[in-house]
């Protein structure tokens, strides 16, 4: 089985809180970190140093979608706390389903969240790819 990783975090959390959510978020699902085959996030956060950090540390490809996109994606878990800041009730759940090309039924792992040691938020959400 190969997945999609969707991504959010709060501005300058650490590549190590990246890493430990996603393990977790893997955990989770029962995955392996073999089945990812690249990592998806907003467009905002193209230049977010761990995420980029991530994805060139694993060899995986970057997606990154407007939050005109990722607003239209049926999720479990909408916020409304993300909505105001980021123009989408959904970065991680969206982001994935998005890269995906698959709908909630494939979402494996819902919005796992993750404080880092740091005081830094991570959310991470895993979808199938279909």
């Amino acid at each position: 089985m190969k997945v999609m990783v969707g991504i959010g975090c709060d501005r300058g959390t650490s590549l190590q809180t990246l890493q430990d959510a996603l393990m977790q978020a893997l955990k989770q699902g029962g995955l392996d970190v073999s089945a990812v085959v690249g990592l998806a996030s907003i467009d905002k956060k193209n230049d977010e140093q761990a995420i980029l950090q991530l994805a060139a540390v694993q060899g995986w490809p970057l997606y990154f979608y407007p939050a005109e996109v990722l607003a239209k994606i049926q999720v479990p878990n909408p916020s409304e706390v993300v909505m105001k800041y980021m123009g989408t009730p959904a970065v991680a759940e969206a982001a994935a389903l998005q890269a995906a090309n698959t709908d909630i039924q494939n979402l494996l792992v819902e919005k796992y969240k993750y404080l880092g040691a740091n005081g830094k938020n991570a959310t991470v959400s895993i979808a199938r790819m279909t």
